[in-house]
């Protein structure tokens, strides 16, 4: 999709890779290049790469586990660009609980062991959509720091760039559990670092929405504060305030449709303190689901698709735009300067 500067025209071109189920997609701002994390019940999980907008494609190679595992790569769900430094690193987060990092821009792959044989990882559980690594986010000022997180596993934090990964779950919830604060084993539905302020985590998770003001040693809980529900998938940020965030809540983990059928953004401005929702544009009745990609911001506004095929955009004024609709569910959503 392609808008205007007001973000009030908008028009759909595509599909540009029609067949394949895209979990993710990015266009990557060191070299333009368009990544998409894509699944194929037939042809299975791969990496495609453009590098002319999306008219053509080329697929990574197979991206396989190491010989004697028993586990199976069963889903891509994620794909990070490297550092500035690092033109051609890439990484790809996936089920079951996998991390995979490239160095030659996506052509091959391979597993991050620290993470592959956690001694935790007999302690994760799958989620209904399976043990997702799905939020992988670098610090901008440590090469060595980097979060990932796990759908069922929780945050973990790696200190020596992906060789050892400490859970950091310290004060969330896991209510489904025996134990409802183990160290492992949470839900995490997405997970973000503030650029900013790199110590400053926000997720929304299977039990709440939360903050770490600390690079995860400790979280505080905020959807007591004006949230009509705990429980949702996407989280974005304010790119120049990190006390800014913005949530999509649900009705419950059993329920997954807004609150009344009112499909809102809520904002906080006061590091969850308190929530308001953004409802000018938004449609009355919207029974439907926003999954944990399909959302973005950046300088200017906000954005986000549905499940029922619809995409909104936030313009001046905070009113909501409807930019498209009746598309196929929509799994990822991101924004970026379109190379002329």
């Amino acid at each position: 999709m392609e808008g205007d500067s007001a973000r009030l025209e908008w028009r759909v071109e595509g599909p540009l890779l029609d067949g394949w189920g895209v979990y993710h997609a990015i266009v990557d701002p060191r070299s333009g290049a368009v990544y998409a994390a894509a699944n194929h019940f037939t042809y299975g999980p791969t990496l495609q790469r453009s590098s002319d907008g999306g008219r053509t494609w080329k697929r990574s190679r197979r991206i396989t586990l190491p010989e004697g595992s028993d586990l199976f790569v069963n889903a891509l769900w994620h794909i990070e660009p490297g550092r500035r430094d690092e033109p051609d690193t890439l990484y790809l987060g996936g089920d079951p609980a996998v991390l995979f990092r490239s160095d030659d821009a996506g052509e091959s792959w391979q597993p991050n062991r620290g993470l592959l044989e956690h001694s935790t990882r007999d302690e994760w559980l799958p989620g209904a959509g399976g043990l997702t690594c799905h939020s992988v986010q670098l610090d901008p000022g440590d090469a060595r720091r980097m979060y990932v997180g796990l759908t069922g596993g929780g945050t973990f934090r790696t200190d020596d760039g992906g060789t050892t990964w400490w859970p950091k779950n310290r004060g969330v919830e896991a209510h489904f559990l025996p134990n409802p604060y183990p160290e492992v084993g949470q839900c995490v539905h997405k997970l973000l670092l503030h650029p900013a302020r790199p110590e400053r985590l926000w997720q929304q998770n299977h039990c709440g929405v939360y903050r770490s003001d600390d690079a995860g040693e400790s979280w505080e809980r905020l959807d007591g504060n004006g949230l009509p529900s705990s429980f949702g998938y996407p989280i974005m940020l304010d790119a120049s305030d990190p006390d800014t965030a913005y949530v999509i809540p649900e009705k419950s983990m059993e329920y997954h449709y807004p609150p009344d059928g009112r499909l809102c953004v809520y904002r906080t401005r006061d590091r969850g303190e308190t929530w308001e929702p953004l409802t000018d544009g938004r449609p009355e009745q919207a029974w439907t689901t926003v999954l944990r990609e399909a959302s973005a911001y950046d300088a200017e506004s906000l954005y986000f698709g549905t499940q029922s095929g619809s995409v909104f955009a936030l313009t001046e004024g905070d009113r909501w735009v409807e930019a498209a609709r009746h598309l196929p569910p929509i799994f990822s959503v991101e924004v970026t300067e379109w190379p002329k």
